[in-house]
């Protein structure tokens, strides 16, 4: 019997992964340098581009790993639904994304990326996300296209919610845009 033993670039990758998830969540893609997120994996820049030839493959990486934890999310959501009919199926995914969206980390990655979409590496990056979301929540709830469709609309305005803290709020636009949801604090 034979064990394999992963290289350090190997073993070092998902924690650089971690940490640039981290930091672009703060600062953005514009705002954060591969030093900066070298410095919260405790390596060189130079190491971290040994692993990742680009900025931009870095934070596309970062994306892949909140698209899964956001997959994984959905997936354990379902699986726990008591009502495992489409709607049911759909809710319990949402009320699992909603707990998700308190690791704020998670949210302001794809806020971030929406505002860099046009960057090629970026923007195949995030609609493979979203693409790897929407059609979990179809195979999974058997939901007709237009429901589907609704859980991901409501997905995006849950973001917009939390983003902008409009829950807080009590004027008459937030109940409008707020009616019926609710983020775990």
């Amino acid at each position: 019997m034979s064990t394999t033993t992963l290289s350090t670039a190997e073993a070092r990758r998902p924690l650089v992964t971690a940490a640039a998830l981290r930091t672009f969540a703060k600062g953005g893609f514009h705002g954060t340098t591969v030093a900066d997120v070298a410095r919260e994996a405790g390596i060189s820049p130079a190491y971290v581009f040994k692993l990742f030839p680009s900025k931009e493959t870095l934070f596309a990486s970062a994306l892949e790993s909140c698209f899964a934890q956001v997959s994984k999310a959905l997936a354990r959501g379902a699986d726990a639904s008591d009502d495992q009919s489409p709607t049911g199926i759909l809710d319990a995914m949402g009320g699992a994304y909603a707990e998700l969206l308190r690791d704020r980390a998670l949210l302001m990655l794809q806020v971030h990326a929406l505002s860099v979409a046009e960057v090629e590496e970026i923007g195949a990056a995030l609609r493979a996300g979203i693409a790897k979301v929407t059609m979990f929540a179809k195979d999974r709830s058997h939901a007709p296209d237009a429901d589907v469709q609704r859980f991901i609309a409501f997905g995006q305005l849950c973001h917009l919610i939390a983003t902008t803290h409009s829950d807080d709020e009590t004027a008459e636009w937030a109940r409008i845009v707020g009616s019926g949801i609710r983020h775990p604090s």
